[in-house]
């Protein structure tokens, strides 16, 4: 994982902007017996959840008032602390809890700050939290570092409170850990800390030494007997470990659990009750998902709350591989969600220029209007995407056309002063 800079010019929210918006402009949030007034703009230009709630006809948006369980008092007020300031959280020995808070709300730079932290703290006493929460959150490096700490001090780690802890509190991402420190050691490059470096002092640390990428162990078929011991397992567990490996592209994991029974087409216990095929694309996990498509899932499933199929997560989160291999397995590539979107709108509206240009090259219906009216130009020009401006006005994107406020994509770019759209709209 590279180190991440705090980048302090991110697409700015106007401050000026946020004093004249009235009383609809700010929200509370709630956890626990925290309520902290934020502003919407904010919140929404920052996480991509918190946007997806006030963009769209949600309680949440109606109410004013959003309640953020599993995330604690000083944790919430450290995650909005950094979405106002970019800056990143002071105090480290929150960085757990953050990073969980951090990958829920879709804010992938204080995410991957949090990982610094936590490979910073790695102890004998925290590598089993530290592998447990690298798992569940997907955490690709940061989750070899611990495993590779863990596969070196083997006997201290597995007599400490942490690891007890873990194997109580969360028994299937242990079983996950267990596969993974049965592997071959790997080697990765370590999380960096503040100053560039990994991992280091005492506590019985051990560096892990880089390695290129792109290095990927070959996928075996499936062992006959591991098989046979997962087949003796209960419905429900096969299909919470086939998610979870889902979840962290554990692709030898899937085709076990596959050939043991369970249901490529099964559904997690969230609101969303999402397929495995819907985490793959999600978190663009492209091994899983052709492992999943060719063992029959759905590509046009949809979830309960905003009935995305799995290409509209690919095209939320930019994750361009998958998309082409869904579109290959012959996903609808103008499926309509909830809010009458395509991927196409939603690739726009966050963004994704490499899946917008592969899209476009999908589907004729380059002015496709969501139930706003707004086209995927309406989209990119409000939320100032250049490059997405660009290539839909190559493919003939109609800029002249209305929302249902009637406003133009020139109307949008200069309300939220765009100003080079604006010029390239006009």
């Amino acid at each position: 994982m590279e180190p991440t800079k705090e980048v302090m010019d991110t697409t700015a929210v106007d401050l000026g902007a946020l004093l004249d918006a009235g009383d609809g402009a700010v929200v509370t949030l709630v956890a626990g017996g925290t309520r902290l007034v934020a502003h919407r703009a904010v919140l929404a230009d920052r996480s991509p959840v918190f946007g997806g709630m006030f963009r769209h006809d949600t309680l949440e948006a109606n109410t004013g008032e959003v309640a953020v369980p599993d995330v604690e008092g000083p944790v919430l007020r450290q995650l909005v602390a950094y979405l106002y300031t970019l800056q990143a959280p002071q105090l480290p020995s929150l960085a757990p809890q953050l990073l969980a808070a951090a990958d829920k709300y879709g804010v992938s730079a204080l995410k991957a700050r949090c990982e610094q932290l936590v490979a910073a703290q790695l102890s004998v006493e925290t590598a089993a939290a530290t592998a447990v929460l690298a798992i569940r959150h997907s955490c690709t490096s940061l989750r070899q570092v611990a495993v590779n700490f863990i596969k070196a001090n083997i006997a201290q780690v597995m007599t400490t409170r942490g690891w007890a802890d873990a194997v109580r509190t969360q028994p299937e991402d242990v079983v996950t850990l267990g596969q993974l420190l049965a592997d071959p050691p790997a080697q990765t490059s370590a999380p960096a800390s503040a100053d560039g470096s990994g991992p280091q002092g005492d506590r019985g640390r051990t560096p892990a030494t880089a390695a290129p990428p792109t290095a990927a162990r070959t996928t075996l078929p499936p062992d006959d007997s591991a098989v046979s011991r997962l087949r003796s397992l209960p419905e429900k567990e096969k299909n919470s470990r086939l998610i979870q490996a889902a979840k962290e592209d554990a692709v030898d994991e899937l085709q076990t659990l596959l050939a043991a029974g369970a249901d490529v087409g099964a559904r997690d216990e969230g609101k969303d009750r999402w397929t495995t095929l819907h985490w793959a694309a999600t978190r663009g996990h492209v091994k899983a998902a052709r492992c999943l498509v060719e063992g029959g899932a759905d590509v046009d499933a949809r979830c309960s709350s905003w009935q995305e199929t799995p290409l509209h997560r690919a095209a939320i989160n930019g994750h361009e591989a998958v998309a082409q291999l869904l579109l290959e397995a012959g996903a609808e590539v103008d499926a309509r969600n909830k809010t009458q979107s395509t991927p196409l709108l939603l690739a726009a509206y966050h963004g994704r220029e490499a899946v917008v240009r592969l899209l476009l090259a999908a589907t004729p219906y380059h002015n496709a209007r969501d139930q706003w009216g707004e086209t995927p130009l309406h989209n990119a020009a409000q939320k100032g995407h250049e490059g997405v401006v660009s290539a839909l006005l190559e493919a003939g994107a109609d800029r002249s056309s209305r929302n249902n406020q009637g406003k133009t994509p020139l109307d949008l770019a200069r309300q939220k002063d765009h100003q080079q759209l604006a010029d390239l709209l006009r």
